[in-house]
């Protein structure tokens, strides 16, 4: 409230408010600000920290560093160091924080996946063959009730068969009870109690993890469908890819220009040209949100696959000479300039107008 009342006797229109766009430290403040109609700057903290450098600063606190921001929102620079906030958009904040939480299980899923496997390797190595997809029903059920080919070959067949029933719909496995049980007694897998408990937590994990993306995805589709984005008209974005998409970006009134988002999503090639010489290959600068790149390179070729125009686009750079991920960052700059487009004018994708 002290810094409210300092507030207080200024006029609104003639104050703007800097702070650091850090981590999440400053949420709860900038909301607090944009409610009561406030225009806030939000600074890259490292724009303060090359400003502080730049004056030769060899100490940092916090009193200096609220001087430092001070002089980042008073710079005359033609391209201001900064991005202003008016619009309460918390709403993509929500959105944000749970494509990113989704982000991070599936990484975090993926890790336990990996470790299930190296226990499997050794306890029974036999046992992916038998199934033609893993992580199913029986796959899982199989692994918490016995964890081994030695628990398998040793245990009573109504007991295995047990691990074949579930409800719902859905094909049932070809793989029977009974060829489970031969195939365990011929494994060339060894006994390991260590490895078995691990199996039986790294399964209960993973189904854990499971439900968690479950409940988020639901969440998602209901943001996606309140959204209502042009993008989603776009053959090979879902529900929570646009989600990200939009969550990541934020206001496309923030941007004046295409190239704009492609800087942002780090996408964009290195520049670099001294004197006479001009690098002609160079690596994405891969700055900006990690999330939004992750999120464009999953969706490219689904994008690319369903879509004649992408298709045509990405042949077209491999017969540059262009290799596989290239013309997939080729793709990728051309979807971001379309999805400029649509979110800018509000039109549905058509495919045709791209000819």
């Amino acid at each position: 409230m002290s810094l409210i009342g300092k507030l207080s006797s200024y006029d609104k229109s003639q104050l703007l408010i800097g702070m650091e766009d850090t981590g999440h430290y400053h949420f709860a403040l900038l909301k607090y600000l944009l409610d009561r109609h406030y225009t806030v700057a939000l600074i890259n903290p490292t724009t303060t920290d090359l400003t502080r450098k730049l004056q030769g600063g060899i100490t940092k606190n916090d009193p200096l560093d609220s001087l430092t921001i001070c002089d980042v929102i008073g710079s005359n620079q033609r391209k201001k160091p900064y991005r202003i906030t008016k619009v309460n958009r918390f709403d993509l904040y929500e959105q944000k924080q749970l494509t990113r939480h989704h982000h991070n299980l599936k990484e975090e899923l993926n890790i336990y996946k990996n470790r299930l496997q190296k226990c499997i390797d050794i306890v029974f190595p036999e046992l992916n063959s038998l199934f033609r997809s893993k992580y199913g029903i029986v796959y899982m059920n199989v692994l918490k009730t016995f964890a081994s080919a030695e628990k398998i070959a040793n245990s009573d067949i109504r007991i295995i068969r047990k691990c074949f029933e579930y409800e719902g719909r859905g094909k049932r496995i070809q793989l029977s009870a009974e060829q489970l049980k031969t195939t365990a007694k011929a494994s060339v897998g060894i006994s390991s109690v260590a490895e078995e408990i691990q199996i039986r937590h790294l399964v209960c994990q993973i189904e854990m993890i499971e439900e968690q993306l479950s409940e988020i995805d639901k969440k998602i589709e209901e943001f996606s469908l309140q959204n209502n984005s042009p993008i989603l008209s776009i053959p090979g974005i879902s529900h929570f890819s646009a989600t990200s998409i939009l969550a990541e970006l934020g206001d496309i009134c923030n941007y004046t220009k295409a190239s704009q988002i492609i800087k942002f999503a780090g996408v964009a090639p290195y520049h670099y040209e001294s004197s006479q010489f001009l690098a002609r290959h160079t690596a994405i600068t891969k700055k900006g949100s990690r999330y939004l790149r992750k999120t464009l390179y999953q969706i490219i070729l689904p994008v690319i696959n369903h879509n004649r125009v992408f298709t045509a686009y990405y042949n077209k750079k491999l017969a540059e000479g262009k290799g596989h991920r290239c013309a997939q960052g080729h793709c990728i700059r051309k979807l971001l300039r379309i999805i400029y487009h649509l979110l800018s004018t509000g039109q549905t994708f058509d495919p045709a107008l791209l000819i």
